[in-house]
């Protein structure tokens, strides 16, 4: 259980109307249905109407227009989800950890260390690498030679940062991430293949979160880029000389093939696959499991899927769609 505070002092510090009490103890966030007496939710979805009225929230975040349907105390609010996330991060605050760096960290001494960081067991640091203060570096990660990694940044378990990357500010990256290695480079010759030196860096701009177990390729020639505010979900591959836009987020298990170029305020759905040297300009949206073969200039959602249907009937509209001229 988080923090508690009253339903008026929460309205003061994050903004929105408040319509019921005032006196109200919030301690923990909840969705409609599993929310007690205690609990805070929000209503931004119609398909939830029933359990907006049978809800044992103490306080709905809601819309204006969604209010008729709300009879307790009520947050209005034009974007009840944002103010939901506030709410959230209020009531659930990270723990803090104590400032130190633990005595079976091996940190080469030509580093360069910060202010109040933490650095965590059988952490591995390689020369010359540069930390700014507030960093805090979980077990077992690995950082080498000559990467940078901005103030405040998060670094969890077991995450391997190679060489001459370089990381923003309040950049979070999670367990098992892998930051800056090859890129898929190889020539073919006499029958072989023949590896292509990466000799690009991975560079990450401020308040980008990297999810668990996702792998972002250094730069053949070029660097490979995520620019600030980006957000990345788990298990997403990003390949070498990729630019991705301001803002942008990425969904689970998506693959972007080299030297892409994704815009700005793009959101990419779950699996999608993007083929390489393509560019997706601004203001994109890319529906889940969608494959893009062909760059797109024009903001707006893009689908590139078949619809979901038994296999029979799959097979047959397959066939129509192959007749079609």
């Amino acid at each position: 259980m988080g923090h508690t505070i009253t339903s008026g002092d929460l309205v003061k510090k994050l903004g929105g109307e408040l319509i019921g009490d005032s006196n109200i103890l919030i301690n923990s966030v909840a969705s409609l249905e599993t929310a007690h007496k205690n609990s805070i939710s929000f209503f931004n979805n119609p398909r939830y109407k029933d359990l907006l009225k049978t809800t044992k929230a103490a306080v709905v975040i809601i819309d204006r227009d969604d209010l008729p349907d709300r009879s307790g105390t009520s947050i209005v609010i034009d974007n009840p989800y944002l103010y939901f996330a506030k709410v959230s991060q209020l009531l659930n605050p990270s723990k803090s950890l104590k400032k130190e760096v633990h005595k079976s960290a091996i940190i080469h001494p030509s580093c360069k260390l910060g202010q109040d960081i933490y650095i965590g067991p059988n952490v591995v640091i390689d020369e010359n690498v540069s930390i700014d203060d507030d960093v805090v570096i979980h077990a077992g990660s690995m950082i080498e030679a000559d990467s940078v990694i901005g103030k405040a940044s998060v670094i969890h378990p077991h995450v391997v940062i190679k060489a001459n990357t370089v990381i923003g500010k309040n950049c979070t990256i999670y367990a098992g991430c892998v930051i800056g290695s090859d890129g898929f480079g190889y020539a073919k010759g006499d029958s072989k293949w023949l590896a292509i030196p990466q000799i690009g860096r991975v560079i990450l701009g401020d308040n980008v979160d990297i999810g668990s177990n996702s792998t972002i390729d250094r730069g053949a020639l070029d660097d490979t880029i995520i620019s600030s505010g980006v957000k990345i979900d788990n298990l997403v591959q990003i390949g070498h000389n990729c630019m991705i836009g301001e803002n942008t987020i990425i969904a689970g298990c998506v693959g972007i093939a080299g030297s892409a170029k994704i815009g700005k305020n793009c959101a990419i759905g779950g699996a999608a696959m993007i083929l390489g040297h393509l560019s997706i300009t601004d203001d994109v949206t890319i529906s889940p499991g969608s494959m893009i073969t062909r760059s797109i200039k024009t903001s707006g959602t893009y689908t590139a899927l078949m619809p979901f249907q038994n296999h029979e009937a799959w097979l047959k509209t397959a066939a129509k769609i192959r007749r079609l001229k």
